[in-house]
């Protein structure tokens, strides 16, 4: 299967705002012993996208400082988690059977070998990622995917966002039958959420603007909570008896407002900030009531082999909000940044009838 020698990608130098975004021509990398080179159909857009070109993780004792998702970025560094391809070339000590194949990266760097490994780093910030026509990875973290009838643009969008997902609902121990509570449910990781909560049995309230209530519904809430009007005050009407897991990518003032709804051993799962990530809350809520607040961090690799048999089977049908090619990586990450979209954003790096050698 032919390779270009060089190939487009889309890098950013330094932090700062989409003007960064710089669309190149760079050498193809070579995959490494243990690794293959994915030929990139589809890259999907997220938020740790617009944080890392930003630096807005902060740093340890110094929440303010210019950062990627965990440390100083290496620059350039090419953007983009999310990616689904095509295996086109194999490194030393990996099975060649893998070229042709149809496949998901599971972006994660991680801190061990095992199932259950944290992960430490991300495609996209710690390593180059998908916004080009190819991508390395390692052999153990592509999944093979050829008969999911999904689309590649499906796939693309489940890495970070899906994988987040699966990860807190795991975390949160949803079980069938338990009332759970989305915020942020229009988003990549709340459609999710509400997609696979749904799937396990769970009631589902979620959390969402008037504007996008019917499509949060649609991807199988059980009832939708308007964050415009208040928000407690829906809940309790929603959930009289009171919340049994909170899957939570918004934070800020919704925890000390949303805790004392939790029933007796309620678990509280946080894995992100958008509304703030300073919280106050009363700690009474938590001893006495033997609740739990757990912070989730994306998946393990355990998650993410669950996840791409639900892909596999099509056991979710992930939303596609829009579509861009990799020249309009800038206006892509802009649109991402307005929040007006239900779903994922997804970009197509390659061009249609560029040759190869």
């Amino acid at each position: 299967m032919g390779v270009s020698e060089t190939m487009r990608a889309v890098r950013i130098a330094e932090h700062g705002g989409p003007e960064v975004l710089e669309l190149t021509e760079v050498a193809v990398p070579a995959p490494q012993a243990g690794e293959v080179l994915v030929q990139v159909s589809a890259v999907a857009l997220n938020n740790t996208d617009l944080w890392t070109r930003e630096g807005a993780y902060g740093r340890p004792g110094d929440p303010e400082a210019l950062s990627g998702w965990r440390g100083p970025i290496d620059f350039p560094r090419i953007q983009g988690a999310d990616v689904a391809g095509r295996v086109v070339a194999v490194g030393a000590d990996v099975d060649e059977g893998l070229v042709g194949r149809r496949v998901v990266v599971d972006p994660a760097i991680y801190d061990s070998e095992g199932p259950d490994a944290n992960p430490v780093g991300l495609m996209g910030s710690e390593r180059d990622g998908g916004y080009a026509e190819y991508v390395t990875a390692s052999a153990e973290r592509v999944h093979d995917v050829t008969e999911s009838p999904l689309t590649d643009d499906q796939l693309a969008t489940l890495p970070t966002a899906y994988g987040t997902a699966l990860g807190m609902i795991e975390r949160g121990r949803l079980r069938e039958g338990e009332t759970v509570l989305v915020s942020g449910a229009s988003g990549g990781v709340g459609i999710a959420l509400v997609q696979i909560a749904r799937a396990r049995g769970a009631r589902v309230i979620a959390i969402s603007s008037g504007s996008k209530v019917d499509s949060v519904r649609e991807a199988g809430a059980h009832e939708v909570v308007d964050r415009a009007r208040d928000v407690a005050e829906q809940i309790r009407a929603a959930a009289p008896e009171g919340i049994d897991v909170a899957l939570d990518v918004v934070a800020g003032d919704l925890v000390g407002e949303g805790l004392p709804l939790l029933r007796e051993g309620g678990r509280w799962v946080v894995a992100g900030a958008l509304g703030g990530y300073d919280v106050t809350f009363d700690v009474r809520r938590l001893y006495l009531h033997n609740a739990q607040v757990i912070g989730s961090s994306m998946h393990t690799p355990t998650h993410f082999g669950l996840l791409m048999n639900l892909a596999r089977r099509a056991e979710i049908q992930p939303v596609v909000a829009a579509t861009f090619p990799l020249d309009q990586a800038a206006r892509a990450q802009e649109e991402l940044a307005r929040r007006g979209h239900v779903g994922k954003i997804v970009m197509h790096p390659r061009v249609v009838g560029r040759a190869t050698d």
